[in-house]
């Protein structure tokens, strides 16, 4: 009896850490960009449905549909986005760490993008369908 209890015990706090979290498939192919900490930001960058701009003191990075992005710049292109339905209230822990060691766990690399209302994962093109099927074991993907 002990062993059921503990057995059922470890199998609810299994299921407790798992979340089952909608994520909806970003329709376009994505350029990560890179140009000088200086650099104004470029017109191009406030192209298509979803971009993403960050300024540090090391770098400017633009994330936009790169059918936007010109040739002569720093960028990696073919990235497929995940975006995690929201809006995420701030005080839920580990979602992207969850996802992202399931992508990690498949060695698929990531590039994420936070918002104040939600979190979205790109991969690379070549990952992409293996990164949907595992994703999807956990969580449901539309």
């Amino acid at each position: 009896m002990k062993k059921i209890l503990l057995l059922l015990f470890i199998c609810y706090i299994a299921n407790a850490q798992k979340r089952n979290l909608t994520l909806s498939l970003m329709p376009d192919s994505y350029a990560v960009c890179r140009l000088a900490p200086n650099a104004k930001v470029p017109d191009w960058a406030y192209q298509g449905s979803f971009y993403s701009i960050s300024k540090t003191s090391d770098e400017l990075s633009i994330v936009v549909d790169q059918r936007y992005a010109p040739a002569g710049i720093k960028k990696a292109e073919n990235w497929k986005g995940f975006k995690i339905e929201g809006p995420l209230d701030f005080s839920i822990t580990g979602i992207l760490a969850a996802l992202s060691k399931t992508l990690a766990d498949n060695k698929i690399p990531l590039f994420c993008v936070s918002t104040f209302d939600t979190d979205y994962i790109l991969v690379e093109s070549k990952y992409y369908e293996q990164a949907k099927k595992v994703l999807a074991i956990e969580n449901t993907i539309k």
